[in-house]
């Protein structure tokens, strides 16, 4: 049942967890937070993602990296799981700015590791490429930093099918994290999942409900309310195994502040869709 990350040596569960809704606005406790990860640990899952701007600003970057840490030390768990994290961006009065300075990725990586209290970090994304910086001098930043062991593999995230072209000529990259849901499936058409398929690249899906504002939208829209119905499962696992069934390559990471749902979306593994079902959600007008 397990994943391979890209052409690593990781071996995933298929169902990651997205953990920025327990740092940013309208957080749970910390308790509730701790209680969300290790309940996702320990129903299976081993790939948590993050960034040091999963925080509510400036002055508080790192909390979410220092929170999973905080978690996985508690159950002894902290060698099991594969962590990935970013950096490429900044949280000014709790905006969300794009910074892909060499300078400050550098700055950023290095803090995540104190924060995450390793010596390594599994997977480094590139958050977010930066008008103001050629792609590849961030990518570059990236690369030293693999080669001094700071980062054992590269990612990018929020790229075009172009800039994994070009990533993938500069180095290897293990995993592109975009948007895509039911209703926002724009890289199934623009060729980029194709082109991850084919270069070994695992496709890690963030937002797979639409989002933390839009996710009533798939548990009211009458696709899923019957097909949720039909197998017995809600909305959000069906979504989740219709994207787990696209491809043996794509591992989404939905988020969550409750114990409850990380149970829903780990029992989506292993939920079998009929062509027919995965078609019709394929149909889906988009957004």
């Amino acid at each position: 049942m397990n994943r391979q990350l890209g052409k690593t040596d990781y071996s995933l569960y298929p169902v990651g967890l997205g953990a920025m809704s327990l740092s940013i606005q309208g957080r749970p406790t910390t308790t509730e937070a701790i209680q969300v990860i290790q309940a996702f640990v320990e129903n299976g899952g081993n790939f948590i993602d993050t960034a040091n701007v999963y925080c509510l600003d400036d002055s508080d970057l790192g909390h979410n990296e220092r929170l999973i840490h905080s978690a996985l030390a508690l159950i002894g768990k902290n060698d099991y799981v594969l962590i990935a994290t970013k950096g490429g961006l900044r949280r000014p009065r709790g905006e969300w700015i794009v910074d892909a300075h060499p300078t400050w990725l550098r700055t950023s990586c290095e803090q995540s590791l104190r924060d995450l209290q390793r010596e390594s970090i599994d997977l480094y994304y590139l958050h977010a490429s930066d008008l103001k910086i050629p792609f590849e001098e961030s990518l570059g930043a990236l690369m030293q930093l693999q080669q001094e062991g700071k980062i054992r593999y590269i990612g990018i995230s929020n790229v075009n099918l172009q800039q994994l072209t070009l990533a993938l000529r500069l180095t290897s990259i293990a995993a592109v994290q975009n948007r895509c849901n039911p209703f926002f499936k724009k890289d199934f058409h623009n060729g980029l999942i194709r082109q991850c398929q084919t270069q070994g690249v695992s496709y890690v899906p963030y937002s797979p409900f639409g989002g933390r504002h839009n996710y009533a939208h798939l548990s009211s829209y009458p696709l899923f309310q019957k097909l949720s119905k039909k197998y017995n499962a809600s909305p959000y696992q069906i979504s989740l195994a219709w994207l787990l069934q696209k491809d043996n390559n794509i591992i989404p990471i939905p988020g969550t502040g409750k114990v409850k749902n990380v149970l829903d979306n780990t029992l989506s593994a292993k939920l079998r869709l009929n062509q027919e079902d995965i078609d019709a959600i394929d149909q889906i007008p988009e957004d």
